[in-house]
């Protein structure tokens, strides 16, 4: 495991995931699951739907669709997919970046672009 791995999951909330580590922000009716990513030093958020619980969304993000229309709007609605950074609340920007900063992760690979 990276150390750095090893260290956010010290921070609260977070996980390890073989080379990532996630944690889970729900506020108000928003719904996030956050990624580091160790190995490529990258952050992910991913908008997780109101109608999936905590596990199922934890398992692993997907953009695929069971329906037959994989790229309307319902169909992503019902899965976890990638968000752009501008969508996502700063006061939990913020904290991963602190929680990066603390597990000593370079904070700004919280704003790099993927």
């Amino acid at each position: 495991m990276y150390d750095s791995i090893a260290a956010l999951v010290r921070q609260e909330g977070w996980r390890a995931e073989g080379d990532a580590a996630r944690v889970h922000y729900e506020g108000g009716d928003d719904r996030f699951a956050v990624e580091y990513y160790a190995e490529v030093d990258a952050v992910l958020y991913w908008t997780v739907p109101n109608g999936l619980g905590a596990s199922d969304a934890t398992d692993s993000p997907d953009t695929t669709s069971t329906t037959d229309a994989p790229n309307s709007t319902d169909a992503r609605a019902e899965t976890a997919h990638p968000v752009p950074r501008a969508s996502v609340p700063d006061p939990l920007r913020k904290r991963i970046r602190r929680d990066l900063s603390a597990a000593n992760v370079d904070p700004s690979v919280e704003k790099r672009d993927i």
